[in-house]
């Protein structure tokens, strides 16, 4: 008999154990990273292919565009057809967008495969992790899942890094590129060591029409939004009523089971994701090429600027998630968004000739202490505020709507504080621009503290019962 096994089921400290915790943190980290060196890369591919501002901006959305639309059916798909089979599929799926995106001639084609990438990582993403619930034994899943978690946030830590070197010495094309080595590991050991797994009570259609409704509406919306057109975004509301609709008439069979919403807290913690998520997608999207483009600073150095945040987020969210367990959800929340609000009006000010160590060290790690305190909570409150059978669905719910928020943030705040056209050829026009944007962003995440005071109860953590998990977490912060 296997001694990595227990009751079917793998334990933590086997051998089997690491492998599959390496193949999900390699996996997911594959995503993770995409999520944050395409930033540090965007001057340099810009200047390359010859993008305008929008080109940029569908650079990185046509990714979250796809990945938010996608990734609840993603989750259902694993379920019904094979956890382990439908994470395969989304890493070759990647790897195989990820190459097309490196070798493309032009901004259009480039777009068009950070769109596939997405689909990719719409499969890949809940299967990591529900890999995890499926393999290890009960008792080792906590154990499993932090350690998936605190190594997928040391992928989001280097990704900057990464992919700033990689600009400064080998080229763009390379931050994409180097997902084919990555995904060909991850394949190998998959295919050796990970269990396959599905959930056998899965049944019944999946909501197909829901998600095409849910991304095209996003499409439409993202589009008009960034060439300030009415008419795509009239589409794109239509659709969105329609998936609504749509969803209302087929629940509890939904893409999105409208039940969930039935708590006042759950729909009002989403609300305050979806305001966090939209700032901060303002931030990452922005910043790194202010420091560029304005500042002088290096790819290299650039893609530092973030590494603070994410080091206090893994040194300091397991305790805000305890201290928001004995003091309620609602302080840390409302205090970490409001701090939050004070880093982005001390990065209002980075311009040319700023210092890394006043003027971006000091905010960014502001900023990191601020999420570090809130995003915890957040996640908490939501799983704590559904119902322990949605806890899955309410998990991804979150997830999209973080993502949702992101991806509408960076359509709409850069063209309306002036970030068109040629904005980041001229460091004049993109530093005015980028001051307008971090008032606004800061103005949201003020706008947040407030409605989680107004909103959230200090109790809702006491009284939940414990839930084991779920399919899909709220992403990382750049993600």
């Amino acid at each position: 008999m296997d001694s990595s096994m227990d009751n079917g089921h793998i334990r933590f400290n086997s051998a089997t154990g690491r492998w599959v915790l390496l193949t999900t943190v390699l996996g997911s980290g594959m995503a993770m990273l995409d999520g944050t060196v395409v930033n540090v890369a965007l001057p340099a591919l810009g200047a390359d292919l010859g993008a305008d501002m929008a080109g940029l901006q569908w650079t990185v959305n046509a990714y979250t565009l796809t990945l938010a639309g996608l990734i609840l059916l993603g989750g259902s798909l694993g379920d019904r057809y094979g956890r382990r089979k439908v994470f395969l599929v989304g890493v070759v799926w990647f790897a195989l967008a990820s190459a097309l995106c490196g070798l493309a001639p032009n901004v259009e084609t480039l777009i068009a495969a950070r769109a596939l990438q997405g689909v990719g990582g719409a499969l890949l993403t809940p299967g990591s992790l529900a890999i995890i619930q499926a393999s290890f034994d009960r008792d080792d899943r906590p154990r499993a899942i932090g350690a998936w978690s605190g190594l997928g946030g040391v992928a989001a830590a280097v990704g900057p890094l990464l992919g700033g070197w990689l600009v400064e010495t080998a080229g763009w094309r390379w931050v994409f590129l180097i997902n084919l080595p990555l995904a060909a590991l991850v394949v190998a050991v998959a295919v050796r060591h990970v269990p396959e797994s599905r959930n056998p009570v899965a049944t019944g259609r999946f909501d197909v029409l829901g998600a095409m409704l849910a991304a095209l509406a996003l499409a439409g919306i993202t589009y008009g939004l960034i060439d300030l057109a009415i008419v795509p975004i009239t589409a794109g509301v239509l659709l969105g009523a329609a998936f609504v609709w749509l969803e209302i008439r087929r629940s509890p069979g939904a893409l999105v089971p409208v039940e969930v919403f039935r708590s006042r807290v759950f729909t009002a913690v989403n609300i305050v994701t979806f305001i966090m998520y939209a700032a901060m997608g303002v931030v990452f999207f922005l910043l790194v090429v202010q420091l560029q483009v304005s500042a002088g600073f290096s790819p290299l150095l650039a893609g530092t600027s973030m590494i603070p945040v994410t080091i206090l987020m893994l040194l300091l969210s397991a305790r805000a998630g305890e201290l928001a367990k004995r003091l309620g959800p609602r302080l840390p929340m409302t205090t970490g968004i409001l701090v939050c609000a004070g880093a982005l009006l001390l990065m209002s000010r980075i311009g040319p000739g700023s210092s890394y160590v006043v003027d971006v060290l000091l905010p960014t790690a502001l900023f990191g202490l601020g999420l570090s305190a809130a995003v915890a909570p957040l996640t908490a409150t939501v799983l704590a505020t559904a119902a322990e059978r949605h806890a899955g669905v309410a998990s991804g719910v979150n997830n999209a709507v973080a993502r949702t928020g992101g991806l509408l943030a960076v359509a709409a705040i850069p063209p309306l504080a002036g970030l068109t056209g040629d904005a980041f050829d001229s460091p004049e026009i993109f530093t005015t621009g980028f001051h307008t944007t971090m008032l606004v962003s800061a103005s949201m995440l003020g706008v947040a503290a407030l409605l989680t005071f107004l909103t959230i109860r200090e109790n809702v953590l006491i009284q939940a019962e414990p839930k084991l998990g779920c399919p899909v977490t709220a992403p990382q912060p750049g993600k």
